[in-house]
């Protein structure tokens, strides 16, 4: 049986449906091969040429198109690639398909192949496919920008200077073992530098764990509208997202449910959850929505606390940060003091509250810094902090060298977990099933 890896994989790399122009990406040991076939002269490398794509079985032309011969190592994926650019019409692109799989060793692409080749092949670490992976899911100008810097290796940079710094403190650490029984002071200067070493990698490493930017631009910022029944929630979260997403209702206990809307605020990635009203109810699905809302604005990075005239609480719950808006001022009532005063009715005060969250927004996500994307990182580094942690104390006490060593180790291991140089195929299905065919 043909090793799956060795196939020769094909794919449209662009949208489905009637279009200008599709691009088929073909990639591995038969590209070059499968162009001498079906769009002969071979073109010259990395130069568009213009060729009649011919079904082998036939002879007959499929179309006119510009094709790209890419031979390997330099390519996307490190291995002969070639791109098709045919017309888009849905007849060209399946005539070419059936003809493609039709040939000798090649087969369909899987969802990420092409990706996951460029992996495999060296072309780029884990931390620049999980980049890639961000672009092409990045719904907010901070979003592209934080998963370019991603793609063009800053993590992977970052990880990579941690782990050449441990590595120098294991062969320190080595050399003050073979040292150990000269009965000088050279174990002991060995042990020094290896301390100054680890120290500043744990220190760098603190750093980034002490920050959560990253995780917030990738995920969104979570505010979440709280207040009382009919304090005007479900009309501000209808107003902000500029179309009829939750009930509005005067009855009280209307919104029994959270209601999540993903905005671009400022450029910034927000999520704006519309909870239940907060008040004691017989009602046990009302009840239950009440503790929802309490659950998810107390892990709520901000805190919109609705108070509308006339209500009897005002007892905003714990969150991050709370923001007091009084709602409801077309009716003309005695002022609430609040930070922000609105009518989600007539659009009064929206300007200003708006512009208040894109400030809090950009303080809390804006941080070109901050390196760490997704919980996988989290994890990783907390488990180098605490392993150097740990190296640190023995090394401190005078303790076994041996312990430190493998502490150190164990630190440089799981720098290597981040950028996929090892323990990282149990996690490469369920990464790779989320790109799109063709990429």
């Amino acid at each position: 049986m043909t090793d799956p890896s060795q196939a020769t994989i094909f794919a449209p790399a662009s949208g489905q449906g009637r279009a200008a122009v599709c691009v088929i990406r073909i990639s591995g040991p038969a590209t070059r091969t499968i162009l001498e076939t079906i769009a002969a002269p071979l073109p010259s490398p990395r130069r568009a040429s213009l060729r009649h794509i011919v079904d082998p079985k036939s002879s007959e032309i499929l179309d006119q198109s510009l094709v790209i011969w890419m031979p390997g190592p330099k390519s996307f994926t490190g291995e002969d690639q070639a791109e098709i650019q045919i017309h888009g019409g849905v007849a060209v692109r399946l005539a070419v398909l059936r003809c493609l799989l039709d040939l000798p060793g090649c087969r369909a692409a899987l969802p990420g192949e092409f990706t996951r080749r460029a992996f495999l092949n060296g072309r780029m670490d884990l931390t620049e496919v999980e980049g890639l992976a961000d672009l092409i899911d990045a719904e907010t100008e901070a979003q592209r920008r934080q998963a370019l810097r991603q793609l063009e290796g800053s993590l992977g940079e970052t990880v990579e200077g941690w782990r050449e710094n441990l590595l120098d403190a294991l062969a320190l650490m080595e050399a003050s073992l073979d040292f150990s029984d000269e009965g000088d002071l050279s174990s002991v200067a060995f042990e020094e530098q290896t301390l100054v070493l680890i120290k500043k990698v744990r220190s760098a490493v603190l750093a980034q764990l002490s920050s959560r930017v990253g995780e917030r631009l990738r995920e969104g910022l979570t505010i979440v509208l709280a207040g009382a029944p009919n304090a005007g929630k479900s009309t501000l979260l209808n107003a902000l997202a500029r179309r009829d997403v939750a009930i509005v209702s005067p009855v009280a206990g209307t919104t029994r449910d959270m209601i999540e809307v993903r905005l671009d605020l400022g450029g910034l990635p927000v999520v704006l959850v519309d909870t239940a009203g907060l008040r004691e109810s017989t009602d046990p699905v009302e009840r239950e929505g009440v503790v929802r809302a309490l659950t998810r604005a107390g892990s709520a990075d901000f805190v919109l606390w609705l108070v509308a005239p006339g209500d009897a609480t005002d007892q905003p719950p714990e969150g991050r940060e709370v923001i007091r808006v009084a709602t409801k001022a077309d009716i003309g009532m005695a002022a609430i003091p609040a930070d922000y005063t609105i009518s989600a009715a007539t659009g009064e005060g929206l300007p200003e509250l708006l512009r208040g969250l894109e400030d809090r927004a950009a303080r809390a996500m804006i941080d070109d810094s901050a390196v760490i994307t997704r919980e996988r990182h989290r994890r990783a580094m907390e488990d180098i902090a605490a392993c150097l942690g740990r190296a640190i104390q023995v090394l401190s006490d005078d303790g076994l060298p041996e312990l430190a060593t493998e502490e150190i180790r164990l630190a440089t291991r799981a720098c290597g977990v981040m950028t996929g140089r090892v323990d990282v195929e149990d996690m490469l299905d369920r990464l790779f099933s989320s790109f799109c065919i063709g990429k």
